[in-house]
């Protein structure tokens, strides 16, 4: 492991291990108690899905205007890591879900239109998957990426626009947070974690992604034909006397 790769992997291991102890240190919610802590972990990993496809839409507008094979190599890494953190936080939503709606799914604004921004991302990646050539890829995966992230503010704005049981924002909202001063320290330290390892992530999936082509292009370079390789020089050493 590169020493910088070390340092940011040892600073996101710190950080979170600081995060979830703070966490552990605050107050438990007046109405749902202990439940209330998955908050710490759902709400990072749902920040997180919203960077990460912010960052893939900034490298797909780059790739369109710059046409460089590292930022088609961001906009794919980030997505990745956004579709872990959105499957994660639909999963911890529905384990929070249970014990307060009573059900573990429900066709809720905020639910719906993040499950539907999971599955347009798988499709980015499917897609990236089933084009083989890299220009052709990076062109179409670049557009997917610039209208896929009109998603996320839609699911952002979804509990304001669409009143239903998911409750509305208590921290990104006009004036004063609406939530303790203490828990609301324990979240951000919580996202800035978080944080951390999306850059850890981040950037060992774009190092290997760089491999994967150096990769690739050793093994279409081993297998060119030379031009004239089918064609073999006539050979004048051995001479045979028709027969009489």
């Amino acid at each position: 492991m590169r020493p910088l790769s070390r340092h940011l992997s040892t600073v996101a291991v710190l950080a979170m291990a600081t995060g979830l102890a703070v966490a552990l240190t605050a107050p438990p919610d007046q109405l749902q108690g202990n439940l209330q802590r998955l908050m710490y972990v759902h709400v990072p990993a749902a920040w997180l899905a919203y960077l990460s496809f912010a960052i893939t839409f900034g490298a797909s507008v780059g790739w369109l205007w710059k046409r460089k094979a590292r930022l088609d190599r961001l906009a794919a890494a980030s997505a990745e890591v956004g579709v872990f953190f959105t499957g994660l936080t639909i999963v911890l939503g529905s384990v929070w879900g249970k014990p307060v709606w009573g059900v573990w799914w429900t066709w809720d604004p905020r639910l719906v239109t993040t499950a539907l921004m999971f599955f347009v991302y798988l499709g980015y990646l499917a897609l990236r998957r089933a084009t083989l050539d890299p220009t052709v890829r990076a062109r179409r995966a670049a557009v997917f990426g610039v209208l896929a992230f009109g998603q996320v503010p839609v699911v952002h704005m979804s509990v304001i626009w669409w009143r239903a049981l998911h409750q509305p924002p208590t921290v990104l909202r006009p004036g004063d947070p609406s939530i303790d001063h203490w828990m609301l320290a324990a979240l951000v330290l919580n996202v800035l974690a978080f944080t951390a390892v999306y850059a850890v992530l981040l950037r060992s999936r774009i190092r290997l992604a760089a491999d994967e082509e150096a990769l690739a292009a050793a093994q279409d370079a081993a297998t060119a034909d030379l031009a004239g390789a089918a064609v073999t020089a006539p050979d004048y050493g051995r001479r045979t006397e028709p027969d009489v």
